[in-house]
């Protein structure tokens, strides 16, 4: 069966004929008790980072998937959920920050970057440059300088939980934080601490 044979409208949730927003979001909240958010490097060293955040915040990570009378594969214990992007960077990661949020609420946005990271070594310049002669393409201003590599952990954590927390996807009441870690020893380093501004609102 090719892709013009199958009907895959059956599969989203907003094309069924008794779709209801607010009762759909509701569902999902309960289908997932999300708390934290991490966004690391797609570095296939970089893989125990989310295990690793997970015991420093006590969330559950990788948890069960839970399926429902059917069989269906409906829910999941995991606390914790995944973006993974390119050397960790926070300005890949705000919308997937927006969608846990209004999705599932959330407690943490944790950026992590980690150590030998590839986003080293290259420079804004460099990549720039290389588009432009390689391949005839300007990308010089599709993405902030500061956002492009890492030059300096500690300042792209800065840089990154800060974009985070001045974002309008990320309400007050999350707290933001930013950790080095160490491929080869598999440790954590807290590098920023930017708890929550406002308490969380209950939701009606």
């Amino acid at each position: 069966m090719n892709a013009s044979e199958h009907n895959f409208d059956a599969y989203a949730f907003s094309k069924q004929s008794d779709y209801h927003e607010s009762t759909v979001r509701q569902a999902f909240a309960k289908a997932a008790q999300l708390k934290t958010v991490v966004v690391y490097c797609y570095d296939p060293r970089a893989v125990g980072i989310p295990k690793a955040v997970a015991q420093e915040l006590c969330d559950v990570f990788p948890g069960d998937v839970l399926v429902d009378e059917a069989g269906n594969k409906a829910a999941t214990t995991t606390s914790l959920f995944e973006v993974v992007v390119a050397g960790g960077r926070a300005t890949d990661a705000l919308r997937s920050v927006a969608v846990a949020q209004h999705l599932f609420g959330i407690e943490n946005v944790v950026v992590v970057h980690h150590s030998h990271c590839g986003a080293t070594s290259f420079t804004a310049d460099g990549i720039i440059d290389a588009y432009q002669h390689e391949h005839g393409l300007d990308i010089s201003n599709l993405y902030s300088r500061e956002s492009i590599c890492i030059s300096d952990y500690v300042s792209s954590l800065k840089h990154d939980t800060r974009l985070i927390r001045e974002s309008p996807v990320t309400p007050g009441h999350v707290n933001v934080f930013g950790y080095f870690y160490d491929i080869d020893t598999e440790q954590l380093t807290k590098v920023v601490d930017d708890p929550a501004v406002v308490k969380r609102a209950i939701a009606s």
